[in-house]
Parts: structure tokens; sequence; C-alpha cells
């Protein structure tokens, strides 16, 4: 029970100058324009890959779901069997797409397809809102869980990860943090398999002891885990996946942080390597995740003198902190901080790219590559600035209703904005107007779902937005058909 040392402070901080110097290693090729939005076409697809998995894996959910199988049962873990519905439709009909128009950004496709600015910069702002909060909670929330654990200042904590994430966010553009959440997937896949079998290798009866309880101590299911409920506003296993698929599917074809990596390349085998790597990845360390859960609760029963904390999302922080062996624990802690700067650093780049590209030049006309490069890094900068000043603000008020409220509001942005992906790229005779009034109808529509105060479960807002964009915007866009012929039709 040594808790957090010198020697894992000494493994933090050099883990911490590795980043920084691999960022700027990386950033020693002045990128300019399309370059520093989408490289320089010379990243491979396995670096990408693990890119979009470190993207994905806030490290929020690093703690929660080892928290919730520690706590509670495996039904959670079958949200990540939505990834089988994500992406096949992702591969066969949004990338062929994405890679025939060569986008710049995600809401780029929505300029060529509907012919209209207006729905480009819809989506980039609705992107830019969310995406703030969400870097500013994704500061805040690992920051005070490793404060709690170390004794380090958790402003300290805030303003080291967003300046380490802004200074090679800002150099390099997309080629350098791509690099370098490779890098942090690397740590962070390493040392979760690690705590994975150090826990088991502490647990009397190993493996075996976590599998029973799973089976016969009844952590896989519960009795009230239903696996199909009629009405799909309630929990189930079966919304649960389908919820949670449309969910990963509404990242991947309108989020600019996931579609970012895929304008990095326009060839579909290459698409297809990163897409399906990244499914690999996702699903396997989410079930390792649930395994560390369970096999969590599996320790503490055995070992109840060692329970640091009644905290679900600390439990996973807490064995790291306390039961490690010193040096590894600093490695482990880094992992944490690691999630949360590849996010970081990913939403900062997508930030930046999508205001320079969907909206600045069209407030600057005839932009040069090297204008748009410096727009981009100084939003980057002005951003990152925004998002710790946001993140001390919480830490320090001890806010939390507010920032809970506000990123649940932004998490239905975009299931409504894939809405209007889907209806763009399945039905050719969509109109600009359709795609307006799908937009405008399925945000009211869960809007008054989550906050009227109805009994629906979180799972059922991505089917119901996109479901009742599509419906609308194919009934609009029939009533606003232009005569046959006058519109050239894109798919």
């Amino acid at each position: 029970m040594q808790g957090f040392t010198t020697i894992d402070f000494g493994v933090l901080v050099v883990y911490l100058a590795a980043v920084l110097f691999a960022g700027l290693a990386f950033s020693k090729k002045e990128m300019k324009g399309k370059e520093f939005f989408k490289g320089d076409g010379k990243i491979p697809w396995w670096v990408t890959s693990v890119s979009i998995f470190a993207t994905l894996l806030s490290p929020i959910s690093f703690l929660a779901l080892a928290g919730n199988s520690y706590k509670g049962t495996w039904i959670l873990w079958f949200a990540q069997l939505g990834m089988l519905i994500a992406v096949p439709i992702t591969i066969k009909y949004f990338l062929p797409v994405y890679s025939k128009y060569d986008i710049d950004t995600a809401y780029h496709y929505l300029e060529i397809r509907y012919k209209d600015k207006g729905l480009r910069i819809l989506g980039a702002i609705m992107f830019i809102i969310y995406q703030i909060g969400r870097m500013s909670i994704i500061m805040y929330l690992p920051s005070m869980v490793l404060a709690d654990l170390t004794g380090i200042s958790v402003n300290v904590l805030i303003i080291v990860m967003g300046v380490i994430a802004i200074v090679y966010s800002y150099t390099g553009g997309l080629k350098s943090v791509l690099w370098t959440d490779f890098i942090q997937g690397a740590v962070l896949i390493v040392g979760v398999i690690f705590s994975l079998f150090f826990l088991v290798s502490t647990i009397d009866g190993g493996f075996g002891s976590i599998m029973s309880s799973l089976g016969e101590g009844g952590k896989f299911l519960g009795e009230g885990d239903a696996i199909f409920n009629p009405n799909i506003l309630q929990s189930s296993v079966f919304i649960i996946v389908v919820g949670a698929g449309l969910n990963t599917f509404s990242s991947y074809v309108s989020s600019q942080d996931i579609v970012q990596r895929f304008t990095t390349t326009t060839d579909m085998k290459q698409l297809k390597k990163m897409t399906y790597g990244n499914l690999v990845l996702s699903l396997t360390l989410a079930t390792v995740f649930y395994l560390i859960g369970t096999g969590l609760f599996v320790f503490y029963n055995q070992n109840p003198a060692l329970l640091q904390t009644a905290q679900q999302d600390q439990i996973f922080a807490s064995f790291i902190a306390y039961q490690l062996p010193v040096g590894i624990t600093g490695i482990l802690l880094a992992a944490i901080y690691a999630a949360a700067q590849s996010t970081l650093s990913t939403g900062l780049n997508s930030v930046a790219t999508s205001w320079t590209l969907d909206i600045q030049q069209y407030i600057s006309k005839n932009l040069s590559d090297k204008q748009k490069t410096r727009i981009a890094q100084y939003i980057s900068l002005g951003v990152g600035i925004v998002s710790i000043g946001v993140s001390i603000v919480l830490a320090s008020g001890g806010i939390t209703s507010a920032y809970e409220w506000f990123n649940g509001f932004m998490g239905l942005v975009l299931g409504v904005l894939a809405g209007i992906f889907v209806l763009g790229v399945f039905f050719k005779k969509a109109t600009k107007q359709g795609a307006y009034a799908g937009f405008i109808v399925s945000a009211i529509i869960v809007v008054v779902l989550k906050y009227g105060g109805f009994d629906v479960t979180a799972w059922s807002y991505s089917v119901i937005s996109i479901s009742s964009s599509v419906i609308v915007g194919v009934i609009v866009s029939y009533l606003t058909q232009p005569s046959e012929g006058k519109t050239k039709e894109l798919a």
C-alpha cells in the first residue's frame, strides 16, 4: 500500500517529457495547408487505427468501464458489440463516398451533397461547441482523480496536460497528433493488459475465480437485465447494442475528429484496414477493462481491508496507485493521462481544422495555404487556453451538475448530425430543405425526450434522432423536390 511514490512521480514526468519530445520531433517539417490538416500522405494505416482508438477511448471510459463491471454486471459490455453494426455500415456506404469526393472535413460533404454552404457551417458550429465542452470535461475529470491519488494540485495537472497537447497540436498539425496518439495509445494498451495479468496473479484462484464470478456469481447478466424489450425506449441488451452501434456510427460519419483520420488517404484498402483495426482494438480492450472490473470485485472481496475507495469510477485508479509495484504505478497513471491527452490533442486539431476550412474561408475569401495554417494554429492555441480555463473553473468550484448537463446535452449532437449524413448518402433525391427540416425536428424530439421528464433510456437517443431526421427529411425532400433534371444527384 505504498501509494504514489517519488519514483512514480519521476516516471510520470519522464513520460510527459517523452510525449512532448515525440510530438515536436514529428513536427520538424513545416506543415502548410492540406499537409497541416490532412497529413503528408505517409502515415501508416496502423498508426491512424490506434489514433482513432485513442480518440474514442477517453479517460472517462478508461475509468468507467472497469468501474461498471466492478459495481454491477457486464450488461454495458454489450455496447461494444455495437461496433459490429457501425464499422460494416461505415465501410460499405460512407468511406467510399468520402474517398470519392476527397473531402477536407466531415461537413465539406454536406456542402457537396446538398449544394449548400449553410449546412456545412451548421455542422461545423455544432461540432465545435460539442468538442470544446468535451475537452474541458476530459481535462477536468482525470486530473481530479490523479490529484486525489498523487497529491499534485489539480490545476497543475490540468495546465500541464493542456500545454503539452497545445504545443504539438500547434506546431505539427495532424501528423504530429496522429503519431503522439499512437504512442499514447500503445502505452495505454500495454499498461492495461499488464494490469489484468498482475491482478489475476494476486487473486486466490486466479482467472478461474473471475470466470466463476461471471458464471455462478451473476456478474455477467443480472436478474433484471433484459435481453430484449419490445419497448425500445426501455433498456435491454438489444437496444444497448443497437443504440451504442449508432452512437459509434454517428462518430465515424459526422464527427470531424474521427472523419479527419479518414481524410488522410483516399485508398479504400487503407481505410478498411484502419477501421477494422480500430474495431479489433476497441472490442479487445473493452473486454480487458471489464475483466479487470470483475477481477477487482473478486480481489477486494478476498481482501476487504485493502479497499481504499467506494467510488466505482475510481476503483481501478485506486488499485493502480496502491497495489501495483513502484514504477509500474507511474506508468499506469501515465496511461490514464495518455487517454486524456490523446483525446485533447485530437480535439484541438479537429476544431482548428473545422473552423478554418468550414467557416473561416467563407469569412475571409481567397486565403493562401500559409494563412489557413496560421489561422488554424491560432484557433488551436485559443481553444486550448479556453478549455484549460473552463477545466480550472470546474475544479476550483467543485461543479458537477452543470458540466454533466452540458455533456449530456451535447452528446445528442452527433446523432442529430448523423441523420442528415444518412439522408444524403441513402436518398439520392434528398434536398437541402429536407436536411434542415430533419435536423431541426430530430433535435427538438431528442431534447424533449431527454429533458421533458420522459422515462427513456439514453441508448435509444441515436435510434430516435437518426430515424426521425431521415423520415422528416425524406418527406420534406419529396415536397420540395425540384423539377426533374434540374439537379445533379449525388450519393
